[in-house]
């Protein structure tokens, strides 16, 4: 048997200049780090006294007699590109909500990977395990995904990530934990009660990129990844991280109109009001998470204000995808 841990995780910085189309012309990045929620996954081999050599339980659950038969796009693809033959049993728990912005299903092709290499007994470099798949999840799959929530998951802690063709640059804010503590003692998470499928948001995104209608936009995003970075490794005061959020929001509506509307726009105006300094929707937009940042005497203020949401208080994530048990 064997577990995968695998957190999800959080973008700041850059968001949509991770994918192809903009990535490979212009270099994209992103400021983002892992949090303490995660998707946990086992592998088991299947007993040989089966009706079904492959049972995959995740909302629902498939028995099936073969691979292509297997529903969920992910496992199916997973199963497939490594060549796994035998019966195989895969259950899959996800602390919080799928299609929220946490970059869930990423996770998981990530923690299925990871757990299904050990299955295998193998050993997988964090770095290759986030290009195994991003290639799963683009190239097999088809879907119309970036690749940061791939890398962040597969590494794992506070990074600003890189992407150039064919090549993936790490460069780690570890050696600034005293100012990682505080900036997470600035943050706050809300649950909209909205879950929405990136596909249906994404396309508008990526037709927009391709045209070059939000070029200049995604090139201010990709520039705020590193003020984002000078931030938090120097000195000034980190309210001007939360500011710059704010701008980053501001800029992130303008590369798709349904990355907000009327019902969002009113959470976001009622959090300044309260004494947010900014924040954004995460992931593709459209519903899920907000993440705001908000001094410490205003956070009472913040939860009162937004009594109607779920909060969901979390911590920073170090390790990546992680084997947690192996036997």
């Amino acid at each position: 048997m064997i577990i995968s841990k695998t957190p999800l995780r959080i973008s700041f910085f850059g968001g949509g200049t991770d994918y192809p189309d903009f990535f490979q012309k212009h270099g994209g990045a992103v400021l983002s780090t892992t949090v303490d929620k995660y998707v946990y996954i086992t592998v088991n081999k299947m007993s040989q006294i089966t009706d079904f050599p492959y049972k995959v339980t995740y909302s629902k659950t498939e028995k099936c007699h073969s691979i292509d038969e297997i529903q969920h796009p992910s496992v199916k693809a997973c199963l497939q590109y490594l060549d796994i033959k035998d019966g195989i049993e895969i259950h899959i728990v996800n602390e919080l909500p799928a299609k929220t912005g946490l970059g869930s299903s990423s996770s998981f092709t990530v923690g299925l990977l990871n757990a299904l290499h050990a299955y295998q007994g193998k050993k997988i470099d964090k770095i290759q395990l986030a290009k195994m798949a991003i290639h799963v999840e683009q190239d097999i799959i088809g879907e119309k995904v970036g690749v940061q929530d791939q890398s962040a998951a597969a590494i794992g802690g506070f990074n600003k990530l890189e992407f150039l063709p064919n090549q993936i640059l790490v460069n780690p804010l570890a050696d600034y934990s005293d100012r990682l503590s505080a900036l997470e003692e600035n943050l706050m998470l809300f649950y909209t009660g909205i879950q929405r499928y990136a596909e249906d948001i994404i396309p508008q995104q990526i037709e927009n990129t391709k045209s070059n209608v939000i070029v200049p936009e995604l090139l201010a995003l990709k520039s705020m990844v590193d003020k984002g970075f000078d931030i938090l490794s120097s000195d000034v005061s980190l309210s001007e991280f939360g500011m710059l959020l704010d701008e980053a929001w501001q800029y992130k509506k303008k590369l798709s109109k349904v990355i907000s509307n009327n019902l969002l726009d009113e959470i976001y105006a009622e959090a300044i009001r309260c004494g947010a300094l900014g924040g954004k929707l995460l992931g593709a937009g459209g519903g899920g998470f907000y993440l705001f940042y908000v001094e410490k005497e205003n956070q009472a203020q913040l939860r009162k204000g937004l009594s109607r949401l779920q909060e969901i208080p979390f911590h920073f994530d170090t390790k990546g995808s992680q084997i947690v048990f192996a036997e």
